[in-house]
């Protein structure tokens, strides 16, 4: 029995910052909009269109990008409504889809392999646009393919808010025109050496031999040259099996120590912010556990908006531990954990202020992955006896 023709959507929030700060406040729209760090530091996160027209990029530093368009509008960003409009289009997502990945904040796949004998996939995917777009006024744009890479560079390709089909059979001829940078992990050194090799479409790197790709990028060579064959073997994830990030201890002493159960939880809520940067991801739900003497356990979760600094999740943490603690009981076991994970390459500029905390963090995480994640710790988790 032959595999089903396989069927992957990539849906792709246009501009998705500068798109919701334009629904906010519709005296944006139409004009060069840039959402990121100040004028005088931090990058670009994204930008509008009309900005683009002006050579002004993502992760651009924010003065070049002033040099390059210095009528253009600058939005520091509401990281709420963010949050509140990629949990909505998510929701939309999740009631009607088969099985999806959320890739990160404004980004989904969605696998409809072996749905095609009960509708048009095609057909099924412009009707789901069109319910996003109606629902939430935001252009969000599609690729349909027979798998995810392909999928995403056709979302490319049908960008600004259009869609593209590329049937199943045609992914070779779909890429042959278009320029080897299209492939993700083709940085501008690979793209210079490539064309130093002669190799500048997709369609010259698809006829290169394998042995010569191999000779000059060693075993990535092979596995773009699969690329450009168009072929890609990458699942969708589903979302609910999103990984989540927990620390939890079991307590060598049951204890109702409140300021010791506390700082407890400071310290658990560093460490998995910790991993969470390690890993560049986002989180948008926090959740503590409680475990008493007889193994009785409760934990209480919140939605927040996506983060990956202990200075926002340490207060939710602590107001979360209230509001479940049952007061002068022992407790046996203390727990954090962080769900709803979403990738955040670039738009963690977004989640800073001004630049500063960032690069704190960065400085801390630095030393922490030196030393030891114990080398640095906030005054109230540092405790007599620790090393």
């Amino acid at each position: 029995m032959s595999n089903p023709q396989r069927y992957i959507a990539h849906y792709d929030l246009d501009s998705f910052f500068v798109s919701v700060e334009m629904l906010n406040d519709p005296s944006l729209k139409g004009k060069a909009v840039i959402v990121g760090g100040t004028a005088d530091r931090g990058v670009v996160t994204t930008c509008s269109y009309e900005a683009r027209k002006f050579g002004v990029r993502s992760a651009m530093p924010m003065k070049q990008a002033m040099k390059l368009c210095p009528h253009a509008i600058l939005v520091r960003g509401t990281r709420g409504e963010y949050s509140r409009y990629s949990r909505w289009v998510t929701d939309i997502i999740a009631a009607k889809a088969p099985l999806f990945e959320k890739a990160s904040i404004d980004e989904f796949y969605v696998d409809l392999t072996g749905m095609d004998k009960f509708f048009d996939p095609y057909q099924w995917a412009i009707d789901l646009r069109n319910e996003i777009i109606d629902a939430t006024k935001l252009p969000i744009s599609f690729g349909l393919a027979s798998n995810k890479m392909v999928a995403k560079i056709a979302t490319d390709e049908a960008k600004p808010n259009g869609y593209l089909f590329v049937q199943p059979g045609m992914e070779k001829a779909f890429l042959a025109p278009l320029p080897v940078n299209k492939f993700s992990g083709v940085g501008e050194h690979s793209f210079q050496k490539l064309k130093s090799m002669g190799i500048h479409t997709i369609k010259q790197l698809s006829e290169t031999p394998v042995v010569l790709l191999e000779k000059n990028l060693g075993k990535w060579g092979k596995d773009l040259w699969t690329k450009a064959q168009g072929i890609h073997e990458g699942e969708v994830h589903p979302y609910h099996e999103s990984k989540s990030i927990s620390a939890e201890n079991t307590l060598e002493e049951h204890s109702s120590d409140v300021s010791f159960l506390l700082s407890e939880l400071v310290r658990l809520t560093e460490r998995v912010a910790y991993e969470l940067r390690q890993d560049k991801k986002l989180t948008g739900c926090i959740a503590v556990k409680i475990r008493y003497p007889n193994f009785e356990t409760t934990s209480k979760q919140t939605t927040i908006d996506y983060t990956l600094r202990d200075d926002e999740l340490i207060p939710v943490a602590i107001d979360l531990f209230h509001k479940l603690y049952r007061k002068g009981q022992p407790v046996r076991l203390i727990g954090v954990r962080l769900s709803e994970l979403t990738s955040h390459v670039l738009q963690g500029s977004l989640f800073d202020d001004g630049g500063k905390k960032n690069e704190l963090y960065k400085a801390i995480d630095e030393v922490k992955n030196k030393f030891g994640k114990k080398a640095l710790q906030k005054g109230r988790t540092v405790r007599k006896g620790d090393d």
